[in-house]
């Protein structure tokens, strides 16, 4: 595994840990060249997972996407970066466990998880994520929202 902050090629494995009920294995590395600290993580590769859009198309799930979108929603909000991968990991876990079965899960089940998530660490990114996920129409609808994450119903 190639250093992110040297580049070398040399590293130990300090932790590992099993993640997403035995289908992924976290693992905590140490550059033997710089001392540098880092986490890969391994899955094995079946047949792609599957995202249904809001038109029906399919799409192979994308996890920089949902990090990228999560990333947006968390700029410069005080959420430290390693809460952010770990944000990242337990969304991709849980939108894996409910489209098990069938490999594939509505864009709508992983935008729903991720507001569930963003509402328990930062409102502000909630709202944010949910001013593009929900499409208001109106300011109306917006404000409605503010008042449902501000607790004032």
């Amino acid at each position: 595994m190639r250093c992110p902050s040297c580049g070398k090629l040399d590293d130990k494995v300090i932790e590992s840990r099993t993640m997403a009920n035995g289908e992924s294995i976290r693992r905590r590395r140490e550059c033997l060249c710089c001392g540098y600290r880092f986490t890969s993580y391994e899955r094995i590769e079946e047949k792609p997972f599957m995202v249904i859009k809001r038109d029906g198309r399919r799409q192979p799930f994308e996890r920089e996407k949902l990090a990228k979108g999560i990333e947006r929603a968390l700029e410069k909000r005080p959420v430290a970066t390693n809460m952010i991968d770990q944000l990242v990991v337990e969304i991709e876990d849980e939108a894996y466990k409910i489209g098990k079965s069938s490999r594939e899960i509505a864009t709508s089940d992983i935008g729903e998880i991720v507001l569930s998530r963003l509402n328990t660490i930062d409102k502000v990114a909630y709202i944010r994520f949910a001013s593009v996920y929900k499409h208001f129409n109106n300011l109306d609808e917006f404000i409605e929202e503010v008042n449902k994450v501000g607790g004032e119903h």
